[in-house]
């Protein structure tokens, strides 16, 4: 994955000063309890939604273990159809091909689709480096990019941003990348929407490049499916000349019959509608509509090292829906900042550390960004079991060792040698109950766990010999 994030603190110390951020926590309570309440509507006016939850799972289970073939029959379907296909095996190298297909054009402007994937390789950031300007289209990434700030949320990139925030925003900084706000500018949606409307017109009408990412990809056809809720995506994908599309290589699906399923499943999942407002297709390029040179990127990036691991392949399974986000009782209180990653939440907790690798601080904490409550489990439509792939990176991340780890092992083997000596641990108990009243009230060693919780007082008398005296 891109460094975009990194050198951010490590989770817990991220999340610390979030939790301390009370605008910040009462945005992420409203947005995620109203989003969560409306999903649980939509999907219980389905009574096979079980069924299709199954049926995703599958498809995508069968999809990565034959993803070499499926791969190599999109790669045929797409060039059948006019479009030239490009391998990236790293972000570098997607943004290499990225740029120079831009350049190429002679254009030095690029309109974007709401896309994970060119934020996970710091697409942007490349092109502004070789004198491109790539504008955000979608509403919540046209203020993230305005308020040069990060994405927060994997569904609604500025979850973290209230109505007020926003129309200050549009205000002091539209100006800057094109059409400035109306004057006098008020916060409720309809004005804020017509102002990013306004804003974005000119730069659709007069760009010749759109990138893109996608949703899915059929390998039986070779086409690309986007869906969004505002049309801007529409735009983009229409009106340039030349499309460029990076994408994972996850995202491919066999069939247009295993398509439907998904179709089903990610609005209801994600923004808790029926059928999603915009669902764009492309196959390859045409001579009446639509771009004339299309390009399609097929982004590995860490996801062959995702696919070798039995346990944590399913995280690949993920159709970004967001649902485990907006359960997730410890994103509610952090934020999608403290993770560090363009993937945040539960989701992003099992992701980036396989993407990246556990060797920096922030990608070794991540596995512990959870209480391991299993909603994220329960409300996923691909049905990804989060929690057990957490224990599964926690054990990886232990297994490497470092101080704490060492510590804890250490314990862990003291006091298996204790339990296994009865006479050992009663006398160590007797000990401990008479020299209570000298107990100190946090833990040495363990400040992150007693800092906020008290130390449980020790009994007047163990256990044992309470039941001798009472029970025998």
């Amino acid at each position: 994955m891109s460094g975009t994030f990194i050198g951010m603190p490590a989770f817990p110390e991220a999340a610390a000063e979030a939790v301390g951020n009370a605008t910040l926590r009462a945005n992420l309570r409203h947005a995620t309890r109203t989003i969560r309440d409306k999903r649980a509507v939509a999907v219980a006016e389905l009574d096979d939604w079980a069924e299709l939850r199954e049926a995703g799972k599958q498809i995508k289970d069968r999809t990565l273990h034959r993803l070499d073939h499926y791969l190599v029959q999109l790669e045929e379907s797409v060039t059948a159809a006019g479009g030239t296909v490009h391998w990236a095996a790293d972000a570098a190298e997607a943004n290499r091909i990225v740029t120079d297909l831009v350049k190429a054009t002679g254009e030095s402007e690029v309109v974007k689709v709401k896309s994970m994937a060119t934020q996970e390789i710091g697409l942007n950031e490349a092109l502004e480096a070789e004198g491109i300007t790539a504008y955000e289209t979608d509403l919540a990434e046209l203020i993230v990019q305005l308020a040069e700030d990060r994405p927060s949320h994997i569904l609604v990139p500025a979850i973290h941003r209230n109505r007020g925030e926003i129309r200050d925003i549009f205000r002091s900084e539209m100006g800057r990348w094109g059409r400035p706000a109306p004057e006098g500018l008020g916060d409720s949606p309809a004005e804020l929407a017509e102002a990013a409307r306004l804003h974005l017109r000119e730069k659709f009408l007069r760009a010749r490049v759109g990138i893109s990412g996608a949703n899915f990809m059929v390998a039986e056809t070779g086409t690309l499916v986007v869906v969004e809720s505002e049309g801007n995506g529409r735009m983009c994908l229409t009106l340039p000349e030349t499309l460029i599309s990076v994408v994972g290589i996850e995202k491919v699906v066999p069939t247009w019959r295993d398509l439907e399923v998904f179709l089903q499943t990610l609005p209801r999942s994600s923004t808790a509608e029926r059928m999603n407002p915009y669902t764009s297709m492309w196959t390859g390029t045409s001579d009446d509509d639509g771009p004339s040179d299309f390009h399609l990127v097929l982004l590995d990036n860490g996801r062959t090292d995702v696919l070798a691991d039995e346990v944590g392949r399913q995280a690949l399974r993920c159709i970004r829906c967001s649902a485990c986000l907006n359960v997730c009782p410890v994103y509610e209180r952090a934020g999608g900042h403290a993770y560090g990653s363009v993937y945040p939440g539960p989701i992003g907790a099992v992701l980036t550390p396989q993407l990246r690798g556990t060797t920096s601080e922030i990608d070794a904490s991540l596995p512990y960004a959870s209480t391991l409550c299993g909603a994220c489990y329960d409300v996923c439509p691909v049905a990804i079991d989060i929690p057990e792939v957490l224990v599964h990176l926690r054990e990886e991340v232990a297994d490497r060792g470092g101080r704490g780890h060492r510590l804890e092992k250490a314990a862990v083997k003291a006091a298996g040698w204790v339990l296994d000596r009865p006479g050992v641990l009663a006398a160590g108990e007797r000990v401990a109950a008479r020299t209570r009243g000298a107990h100190p009230g946090r833990l040495p060693g363990a400040s992150a766990w007693t800092d906020s919780r008290d130390l449980p007082r020790m009994p007047a008398e163990p256990f044992r010999d309470w039941w001798r005296k009472n029970r025998s």
